[in-house]
């Protein structure tokens, strides 16, 4: 047989060979599950190489900064890859203007390369590409890559036949990438819709239990010029994203206060995310922060937003933050300074823009002095400070408040209050209130509960300066008064600790116990008065006498009570 009709009976053959690779590879590529794609592709790559004597094939997708990708290859064992990223517009501007345009891309030599295409010639000799047929992928018009068969050892002759079957075989490559594609797009799609739908889900919870926690609370009540000059700096920096330091004792309003700024600035549409950094322990406060990844600790069975990425957009009120651990004072500056952060058991470094109000009852200069709170978080906090006054600095607020207390929780309680008297109002006004405006919400309830009429009565106790019921102990009564509540039992006992009816037995404490509290609250008894079991306070004073009034106690100052 002639050489010529040889060949031509080979050419007949190899077509033959190719059109049934063709048809098995779209076979394969049927029904092919998502995960196996990129294995199968480069599989068929390298049978296409194979099958027609190429060198390499090369399939490169385009990123989202524009750089050509290499993303699946086979190359003949012993011969270079190629780049694993390419800047196509730099060292191949020719070629890429051509792909770009959806135009197929082949030369059988590198002379065949037209003027305009010099610097794709220069970096074609340092990669050894010899001979190269490149077709462009398109999905809904728009270009996202290009599949190259090349040769490197010698160059190879592009036959028309030849260049139509490999543009048959690139049609399946792109109809399956594009396919893949399409799913991953649309499993990412599904996945952040999971994600949004999980985080709404999650602030419609924590928004549910603030309302719970707020339930009845209603706007900031007073006139007094202490809450006026805190309100007027709230008007001033509520329209910034500036760090606000919220300073006052427990029971101020902070958490209102943090409230009533997040309500008045431009993140107002998000809810306000909240914190206790005291309410959660070490171990658990920084997962609750900043988040956590599945499986970071024992228990960690799926991934978790904190409450940083919650109020991404929003503002996060961190209340009591000077009992932060200082090693979690380190992150939280370092979200403060550049909003960035890496959940617990995680490595992707996470970027937010939440403002953060802060709130203490602490004196942060002092735990700064202490060593207890780092200098550095101190002065990042505290660039916009508001002290928040005690109840005591505003005592004719008073009257408001009980009024708006009153109200409230006879409305939940079902016990509506229409009167208060004179003397009760005024023996609100009197007392101290170490527990400020909690406290005072607090003795409202409390009166209107064991109150029997819808006039507010108080219940005999240190607000009203009345003897107080025998049978409470010192556990029943609010903690912040049990320095009034002591010294009131033991003027009523005659200063008698120990015995039957001695303030002990009616405090329900240990006489030693007691004697504790009183060393602790500064409270000393007045000289003259006896402390002998069985005596009873008529019996305190000088025999055949009228018993006269004890000296007043003495009291040497505290700085709380704890």
């Amino acid at each position: 047989m002639p050489t010529s009709e040889a060949d031509h009976q080979e050419a007949i053959e190899s077509g033959y060979r190719f059109e049934r690779l063709l048809a098995d590879l779209a076979t394969s590529f049927v029904g092919l599950p998502p995960e196996e794609v990129d294995g199968a592709i480069e599989d068929a790559q390298r049978r296409v190489v194979e099958t027609l004597g190429l060198d390499r094939s090369s399939l490169f997708q385009l990123s989202s900064d524009g750089v050509m990708t290499l993303t699946h290859t086979w190359v003949v064992p012993g011969l270079p890859a190629a780049p694993r990223r390419i800047d196509a517009t730099e060292h191949f501007p020719w070629c890429y203007a051509q792909a770009m345009q959806g135009k197929v891309v082949r030369f059988s030599s590198l002379n065949e390369l037209p003027p305009e295409a010099a610097r794709d010639l220069e970096s074609f000799r340092k990669d050894g590409q010899k001979s190269m047929a490149l077709f462009p992928f398109a999905a809904g018009g728009q270009i996202f890559g290009g599949l190259a068969f090349g040769a490197l050892r010698e160059e190879r002759h592009w036959t028309d036949e030849e260049v139509t079957r490999l543009r048959v075989a690139a049609t399946l490559f792109e109809s399956t990438l594009a396919h893949k594609r399409s799913d991953d797009a649309l499993r990412r799609t599904l996945d952040e819709l999971q994600q949004l739908k999980d985080q709404l889900q999650q602030e419609k919870g924590y928004l549910q239990a603030e309302i719970n926690a707020l339930h009845g609370y209603g706007g900031i009540t007073g006139n007094s010029l202490a809450i006026r000059q805190v309100l007027a700096k709230v008007d001033r920096v509520a329209a910034t994203d500036a760090t606000v330091l919220l300073l006052g004792e427990t029971g101020t309003g902070k958490g209102l206060l943090a409230e009533t700024i997040h309500a008045h600035s431009r993140r107002s549409a998000r809810t306000m995310v909240a914190v206790n950094c005291a309410a959660l322990s070490p171990t658990l406060i920084e997962a609750e922060l900043f988040g956590r990844e599945k499986g970071a600790y024992t228990g960690a069975l799926s991934r978790q937003a904190g409450r940083f990425e919650l109020a991404d957009g929003s503002t996060l009120f961190l209340d009591e933050v000077a009992e932060l651990q200082l090693d979690l004072q380190v992150k939280l500056l370092r979200v403060l300074q550049d909003g960035q952060f890496e959940r617990v058991g995680g490595t992707r470094t996470l970027r937010v823009d939440v403002r953060v109000i802060a709130a203490s009852n602490r004196d942060l200069a002092k735990a700064v002095v202490a060593g207890q709170f780092r200098e550095d978080l101190y002065y990042r906090l505290n660039a916009f400070p508001i002290v928040v006054p005690p109840l005591r600095e505003r005592q004719e607020d008073i009257p408001a408040l009980a009024w708006t207390f009153a109200k409230e929780s006879g409305r939940a309680l079902g016990k509506p209050v229409d009167r208060i008297p004179q003397e009760v109002m005024a023996a609100l006004r009197r007392y101290a209130w170490p527990g400020n405006i909690r406290e005072l919400r607090n003795a409202i309830e409390r009166a209107i509960i064991l109150g029997d009429s819808s006039t507010l009565r108080l219940p005999a106790g240190p607000i009203t300066n009345q003897p107080l019921d025998p049978l409470l102990t010192l556990d029943a009564v609010e903690r912040a008064s049990a320095q009034a509540y002591i010294l009131k039992v033991l003027e009523r006992t005659g200063w008698r600790i120990r015995g039957a009816g001695g303030a002990a037995e009616l405090l329900g404490l240990k006489p030693t116990t007691l004697e504790a509290r009183m060393k602790k609250f500064g409270i000393q008894r007045p000289t003259g008065i006896s402390n002998r079991v069985g005596e009873t306070p008529s019996s305190v004073g000088i025999p055949g006498k009228p018993r006269s009034t004890p000296p007043a106690s003495r009291i040497t100052p505290t700085t709380g009570i704890h």
